[in-house]
């Protein structure tokens, strides 16, 4: 049987193709294994991470697995003084999502989105199908669509 989560049955209603992924039984635990068990460029799956404002409100950045957020870069990104790590207690009842299978796309709430800049050098992207052992990969102009997002440098710089 075909799992199907919320996130394919939103891109199904927006008529979006997609390509689904699962790496369920993999023993797969963090982004930079997802994308070896998944056979794919670790740069071009993505994670979603959620924070909150010193100000109080929220906002998600997605960045490659084998990436890192730079809080300051992201901060600047959405106008914000500072921003901290949403704790992962907080996570369920904000977004509907559990910390590994939290997706962009079908939280409670839609929060400002914004994906590293290093996003725009892959047609499609892979991120989380919004359930653990599940990703799936959507075309950028396609994701743009679905939700607004905005890309920029957040990542912490190499040296």
């Amino acid at each position: 049987m075909e799992v199907k989560t919320n996130v394919m049955r939103i891109l199904d209603a927006h008529k979006v193709s997609y390509k689904a992924y699962s790496y369920v039984g993999t023993g797969a635990l963090n982004g930079q294994e997802v994308a070896t068990a998944l056979n794919q460029n670790p740069a071009q799956v993505f994670k979603t991470l959620v924070t909150v404002a010193k100000s109080g409100q929220h906002y998600v950045f997605m960045v490659p697995v084998c990436a890192e957020l730079d809080l300051k870069r992201a901060a600047a990104a959405v106008g914000e003084k500072a921003i901290d790590m949403l704790k992962m207690r907080d996570l369920l009842g904000l977004t509907g999502y559990v910390h590994g299978g939290c997706s962009p796309i079908g939280m409670k709430k839609q929060f400002k989105t914004v994906a590293d800049a290093s996003a725009k050098k892959f047609n499609t992207i892979i991120f989380s199908a919004g359930r653990i052992g599940y990703q799936v990969e959507v075309a950028l102009t396609d994701l743009e669509m679905i939700i607004p997002v905005s890309f920029s440098d957040i990542c912490v710089q190499q040296s």
